[in-house]
């Protein structure tokens, strides 16, 4: 075998060449989207501004989780991440199962991060239709994903600093707006929150929770993209500590000024953002917020396409799904599981031509539990492997802080959520549809499993 025909066989293992700066940078850009950008708005209509006490609760928990899986993840970085954490704590079985359940979820905000971005530019640009701009965005984000993970890094990495940059400016205008500091603008004061802060009830917030919980997922992306990563020993715990307090800071801070802003019946919440800048008269602000919006969403539709694929790759490597989705082009990127990853996107954005806009509020409907049993099984699968390790006596490169305690303290709020969850007739709704579905993803790796070991056991003639 000559050189040059070693020297263009496609490598069977992914690169290393993201730089920790784009790894910090791309757990922002896989969160800050249509949650935040859109979702904030959905919640204050549900709950009022008691929208925040759903914020503190699930930003407590993601906290805890991402301390959780950065200490995995440094001891040792996959792209299968908590779905091989599972498989190591509580069997192959539920490491499949979780898996496929954050690919399925992941899949879906794809095409809802595609349709949301493409209904904000409708809204300032209404010359191509919203189907044909989310075909737009979901052909090229697949070509960028493509590229190699360098090239994919360095543009989240631009992606993020502009919407964490515009963040900053709205939350300045916000508390400008607040404090009466805009020339000829009255302040609206905090009336909207102190008046009636809870007009739903805990059924309110118990509905605006699970709303929340899909804008924090997506945080979790940093331990599958450490696989990738330069010395990932150190990136890891350096993007925890930093996406962390980033992230509660923007999203609290943002919210909270929508919620004093606009009242919970405001059309405006229909785009926030846009409605706080039109509360302060700034001229051509409210449209450029929007771009920025566009810009978010599509930053997060680039992370999220990024994690799924690495996780069907992820699962190809390990025999649980189908062995060509473990193969690599000459950039070291899954072709096969980027294609599979970005299928549902094409196909929603066809059903908006035959459904205009019915499609993106059935999506966020179908998100939200999902992220629950995911961030659970990570708690799980640390407090396991854990005890583990310290009975045997394994260093960890990072270790959680207050274990065991603060994973059982996650384990209780997780809990807790799921109580509140099933005393709201919605929010059960979705989590009754969670569980079925983990049910009938686990039965069928039960079968694929099953199988798999029947037919390496047969001879072949």
């Amino acid at each position: 075998m000559t050189m040059k025909s070693i020297a263009e066989r496609p490598s069977t293992t992914l690169g290393h060449s993201m730089k920790p700066r784009q790894l910090t940078m791309m757990g922002l850009g896989s969160a800050i989207g249509a949650g935040l950008f859109l979702g904030s708005g959905a919640g204050i209509q549900a709950a009022g501004p008691a929208v925040l006490i759903s914020y503190l609760v699930a930003g407590t928990l993601i906290i805890l989780v991402m301390w959780a899986l950065g200490e995995m993840a440094a001891a040792n970085p996959t792209s299968g991440a908590f779905s091989v954490y599972a498989e190591r704590a509580m069997g192959r079985t539920a490491g499949a199962t979780v898996g496929w359940l954050w690919w399925l979820q992941l899949v879906v905000v794809i095409a809802a991060e595609a349709l949301g971005a493409a209904g904000l530019l409708f809204t300032i640009w209404p010359v191509v239709p919203v189907w044909a701009l989310a075909l737009v965005f979901m052909a090229l984000f697949t070509a960028i994903n493509l590229a190699g993970v360098n090239n994919f890094g360095e543009f989240e990495f631009w992606f993020a600093i502009l919407k964490v940059a515009a963040i900053l400016l709205f939350l300045g205008v916000g508390a400008a707006l607040l404090l009466g500091l805009l020339p000829d603008v009255a302040s609206p004061g905090l009336g909207n929150i102190t008046g009636s802060f809870a007009p739903a009830g805990l059924g309110g917030i118990a509905t605006a929770l699970f709303v929340v919980i899909f804008a924090f997922g997506g945080t979790e992306i940093v331990s599958v993209a450490a696989a990738e990563t330069e010395n990932p020993r150190h990136s890891v715990g350096q993007a925890v500590r930093t996406v962390l307090w980033r992230i509660l800071v923007f999203y609290i801070g943002s919210v909270f000024v929508i919620a004093a802003v606009l009242p919970s019946t405001s059309e405006a919440l229909a785009s926030p953002f846009a409605g706080v800048l039109d509360a302060a008269r700034i001229p051509g602000a409210g449209t450029a917020i929007t771009l920025v919006a566009v810009i978010a969403l599509l930053s997060a539709l680039n992370a999220n396409l990024y994690g799924a694929s690495r996780m069907a790759y992820s699962l190809a490597e390990r025999g649980e799904a189908p062995r060509f989705l473990a193969r690599l082009n000459k950039a070291r990127v899954p072709v096969l599981a980027v294609g599979v990853s970005v299928a549902f996107g094409f196909i929603a954005a066809v059903l908006e031509l035959l459904f205009p806009e019915q499609i993106l509020p059935a999506l966020f409907q179908l998100v939200g539990s999902t992220c629950l049993m995911v961030w659970g099984s990570a708690l799980v699968s640390q407090l396991i492997l854990r005890h583990r390790a310290d009975r045997d006596g394994t260093e960890l490169p990072l270790r959680m802080k207050g274990f065991p305690g603060l994973t059982i303290f996650g384990l209780v709020l997780l809990g807790l959520i799921f109580a509140v969850g099933f005393s709201n007739a919605e929010s059960s709704r979705q989590l009754v549809s969670t569980i079925v579905l983990i049910a009938a993803i686990a039965a069928a790796c039960r079968v694929a499993a099953k199988l798999t070991k029947q037919r390496q056991a047969t001879p072949l003639d």
